[in-house]
């Protein structure tokens, strides 16, 4: 399954004159919130703490509400969040925070608590979000199949394949693929509570700290290019699957002086020359993102002009 909202954002479809968009980045610790024009133009922008489902989002229906009031009547929404959470437009699961270990979101509902503006919604997976953001406004520009990956607390990819967003029954899980691993260099059992070492057991932020007691900002070369081989296995997939023309790789992880590089550079070796558009230097191709913490907002109104324009 695809979602096709990138071509209409892009400008391909014809926004409804006078309507606006409400966008929510859904995070775990904040809810950054934004009103735009038909064209994506920023209106007006807010931010709300996490807490409960029910009062987050009694929280954000009230700031909308307000908003309305001043600028004019919601169109749209288009919501980039935080799940697990159903992306699935046909199933009665969509909108709807699923097995979320985060107390008081189980169950509640998206659609539910924005009904009294009676416009329809998008939603999609803070990755997909990003992806789409970078892909239409940042490091993706330009670009016919884009992956976007972020590497932090967790790990996680998203596609955007000529003007759609990739995916499944649901949003891929790109973390929880398993890659090798050398006991003798790297002993470490990982940190995912599911599968101990897969991708995000062992190369994501809590692993790196579970593993050496410290970050990324003060490892040795060693420390750094174990991270990225890791991560270079996950770009290799990607790479199979989808064969896109740019990699993103952002999150807390990425920063770090010398990942980057590394994971470029075992990315080429993986490869070994079957690929040839990635047995070359792949400064150009596997590069870090550009909006920065706006990727998830932007993300977010762009999927609310698909909706406006029908997508």
């Amino acid at each position: 399954m695809d979602h096709r909202c990138a071509g209409d954002a892009a400008g391909q479809g014809g926004a409804v004159t006078g309507a606006l968009i409400g966008a929510i980045e859904a995070g775990g610790t904040k809810f950054v919130l934004a009103l735009s024009d038909a064209d994506g133009t920023l209106i007006e922008r807010g931010r709300i703490a996490t807490r409960s489902g029910h009062e987050t989002l009694a929280e954000a229906r009230d700031w909308f509400a307000a908003a309305a009031e001043r600028h004019g009547s919601i169109g749209a929404f288009g919501i980039a969040s935080f799940g697990p959470i159903g992306i699935n437009p046909d199933s009665a699961d969509y909108g709807v925070y699923l097995s979320t270990v985060k107390p008081g979101w189980h169950r509640t509902s998206l659609a539910e608590a924005l009904a009294p503006f009676a416009a329809p919604m998008a939603v999609q997976s803070d990755v997909n979000g990003a992806a789409l953001a970078e892909t239409l406004h940042g490091a993706g520009r330009g670009h016919q199949v884009v992956a976007y990956t972020t590497v932090g607390t967790g790990i996680g990819s998203g596609v955007v394949n000529r003007g759609a967003i990739m995916g499944g029954i649901s949003h891929y899980e790109t973390g929880h693929i398993h890659v090798p691993q050398d006991p003798a260099i790297d002993p470490f059992a990982g940190v995912c509570t599911y599968h101990g070492n897969c991708c995000e057991g062992l190369a994501s932020g809590p692993a790196i700290m579970a593993r050496w007691g410290h970050d990324l900002s003060g490892a040795s070369e060693q420390q750094i290019a174990l991270i990225a081989g890791y991560l270079a296995h996950l770009s290799v997939a990607l790479i199979s699957l989808h064969r896109p023309d740019r990699l993103i790789f952002g999150g807390g992880v990425m920063q770090a002086a010398g990942v980057l590089d590394s994971l470029r550079q075992q990315t080429r070796a993986i490869v070994a020359g079957y690929l040839p558009e990635w047995d070359a230097d792949l400064s150009e191709r596997i590069v870090a993102p550009e909006l920065g913490h706006d990727a998830g907002i932007i993300g977010a109104i762009e999927l609310g002009r698909c909706k406006l324009t029908g997508g």
